[in-house]
C-alpha cells in the first residue's frame, strides 16, 4: 500500500500566510525522506487559512527542494480554469520535474458568494465538468487541435477528486479516484465502488480502475490525546460555519480557553468523531480495515494540526506505522 500527503498549506497563529508556503515546502521535503509516494496541493481562492490559491507555482518550488518524490494537485478546480491553461502549467511541471508530476482535478466552487462571484463560476454541471476533463485530457495527450506546449511524453497522470455523483464520472471517463468526507461514512460505500470499478472506461494512461482513499489520522500514546492533535482543525472548521471565515490554526490551549457555544461544541465533537485517531495499534487496525473494505491502492493524509514540531512528528510516526520506517 502506497502513502502519501495532502497539504492545504493551512495558516496558523502568529505566523505570516508566507510562512504557511514554506511550512509546505518544508513539510514536502520531509515527506520525500519518510517515504511518503505523493505530496499533493491543494486550490482554495480567497479563504482565510489557506495560503495556497495556485497548487501549480506551489508545486514549482517544492520541486525545486526535492528529488524523486511524487507531486501533483489536490486539486485543480477547473471549473475555474481555462483547460488549455491547467494543460499547460502541468506539462511545464512535467518538463522540469520529469516523470514526477499528477494533476489531480476536482469540481468544488468558491467557498462563499462573493468569491463565487469574483471567480465568475456560479454554477457548475456534472456533464459540463466531464466535456472539460475530456477537453483537458486532449490537450495532455495531443489528441487537440492545438497542441499544449512543452510537449511531454508520457504526459502527467490525471486523477478525479470525487464525492458522489463524481464517482460515477470517473469511472465513465476512466480516470483514478480519489475519494474522503462524508462518503466515507456512507453504508453505500462498497456498492458505490463496486458499480466504480465495474463501470470503468479503460485508457492508456488509465488501463485499471485504482482508488485512492484522502482523510485525517491522528496517533498518540492515547485516544484522548490523539482527538486534542485533531481539535485545532475541527475548531476552524466549526468556526466556519457560524463566522464564513476559515480561520488560521489555534494550539490547544487558547481554543480551549475560548467560550463555546452549544452548537460549536457539536460541531466540533462531530468534526472530531470523523477522524481516525489513537494509539498506533488502534490507528493501523482502523485504516487497514477501511482499505480492505474499499480495495484502496493508496492512502492520502490530510492531516492538519496547530505546532508544526508535533505536525513533523505526526508524518513520522505515521509513516513509520503504515511503511515501517
Amino acid at each position: 500500500m502506497r502513502l502519501s500527503l495532502l497539504d492545504r498549506s493551512r495558516t496558523r497563529a502568529d505566523y505570516s500566510e508566507a510562512a504557511a508556503l514554506e511550512h509546505s515546502v518544508e513539510r514536502a521535503v520531509g515527506a520525500e525522506t519518510l517515504g511518503y509516494h505523493r505530496f499533493w496541493g491543494a486550490e482554495h481562492h480567497a479563504v482565510p487559512g489557506v495560503a495556497s490559491g495556485s497548487p501549480a507555482v506551489l508545486l514549482a518550488a517544492v520541486g525545486a527542494r526535492t528529488s524523486h518524490i511524487r507531486l501533483g494537485s489536490g486539486g485543480v478546480m477547473l471549473p475555474h480554469h481555462q483547460p488549455l491553461v491547467v494543460a499547460e502549467q502541468f506539462l511545464m511541471l512535467e518538463a522540469l520535474y520529469p516523470g514526477r508530476i499528477d494533476l489531480g482535478v476536482g469540481r468544488s466552487l468558491g467557498f462563499t458568494e462573493p468569491v463565487r462571484r469574483a471567480l465568475r463560476q456560479q454554477e457548475h454541471d456534472a456533464e459540463q465538468f466531464a466535456a472539460e476533463i475530456a477537453e483537458l485530457r486532449s490537450f495532455l495527450d495531443r489528441q487537440a487541435p492545438v497542441t499544449a506546449r512543452p510537449i511531454a511524453d508520457p504526459p502527467p497522470e490525471v486523477f478525479l477528486l470525487a464525492t458522489g455523483q463524481g464517482i460515477s464520472t470517473a469511472s465513465q471517463l476512466g480516470l483514478p479516484v480519489v475519494i474522503g468526507g462524508p462518503v466515507l461514512q456512507s453504508s453505500d460505500l462498497s456498492t458505490i465502488l463496486a458499480d466504480y470499478r465495474r463501470g470503468f472506461q479503460a485508457s492508456v494512461t488509465a488501463p485499471e480502475p485504482m482508488v485512492i482513499i484522502s482523510l485525517d489520522a491522528f496517533v498518540a500514546d492515547t485516544e484522548a490525546e490523539a482527538r486534542e492533535l485533531a481539535l485545532p482543525e475541527a475548531w476552524s472548521m466549526a468556526r466556519s460555519r457560524e463566522t464564513g471565515r476559515f480561520d488560521p490554526l489555534e494550539s490547544s490551549e487558547t481554543i480551549r480557553s475560548r467560550k463555546w457555544s452549544p452548537r460549536t461544541r457539536q460541531r466540533v465533537e462531530e468534526s472530531i468523531q470523523r477522524v481516525i485517531a489513537g494509539p498506533p495499534n488502534a490507528v493501523r487496525a482502523e485504516l487497514e480495515s477501511l482499505v480492505e473494505l474499499t480495495g484502496a491502492e493508496e492512502l492520502l493524509l490530510s492531516t492538519s494540526t496547530y505546532d508544526r514540531q508535533v505536525q513533523d512528528e505526526l508524518d513520522a510516526d505515521l509513516a513509520e506505522l503504515l511503511l515501517g520506517r
